[in-house]
């Protein structure tokens, strides 16, 4: 009989430092108003929190990663949905659209950087930080420690391409590591 491997669910969370919401200028120094408060994290919850954790990604590039989730998301997660004309609708009940403006400007979003990252950019961008893909599963041969760096360094090249284009990487966070 093979064992099966033990994994300890603590191990996948971890705590940084992350900027506080309720953070007041005016009260800047006070020790009950900190600029930043500790968070947990799980860091297996996507490929980008998993690199980011361990300062392989700096913090323009998972700023631009979570901005192409949220587009990607906003484009087909729970957003369009089909429409029900079996349903009764009340005098002076309006049809909704089923297409939202939010999704037409993240179609927008999206389309320019599929025009700024070109066809294999967009795809690894897409399955990484869209689809929610591990590095091992979008390289070949699968599983390659090879194939892992070099994607790994192409997906930060694009990452870095889609800062610059939404404004998010300046000289200095562009440099900067995330520290863990």
């Amino acid at each position: 009989m093979a064992k099966r491997k033990q994994t300890d669910p603590h191990r996948s969370l971890r705590v940084i430092a992350v900027d506080n919401p309720y953070y007041s200028r005016a009260h800047a120094g006070a020790v009950t108003n900190p600029r930043y408060i500790d968070a947990v994290v799980n860091v297996r919850e996507s490929a980008i929190t998993t690199l980011a954790s361990r300062g392989r990604i700096d913090q323009a590039q998972e700023a631009a990663a979570n901005k192409f989730r949220s587009l990607w998301e906003a484009m087909g997660g729970k957003g369009a949905s089909a429409i029900d004309y079996g349903r009764d609708h009340v005098d002076g009940g309006k049809r909704s659209d089923p297409i939202t403006e939010r999704q037409i400007n993240a179609a927008d979003e999206l389309r320019r950087a599929h025009l700024a990252l070109g066809d294999k950019g967009y795809w690894l961008v897409s399955r990484i930080c869209g689809e929610g893909y591990a590095l091992h599963e979008v390289t070949q041969p699968p599983g390659s420690k090879r194939a892992k760096l070099a994607a790994a360094k192409d997906l930060r090249t694009y990452l870095d391409q889609l800062a610059a284009m939404w404004g998010l990487a300046t000289p200095k966070t562009h440099r900067k590591p995330i520290s863990t």
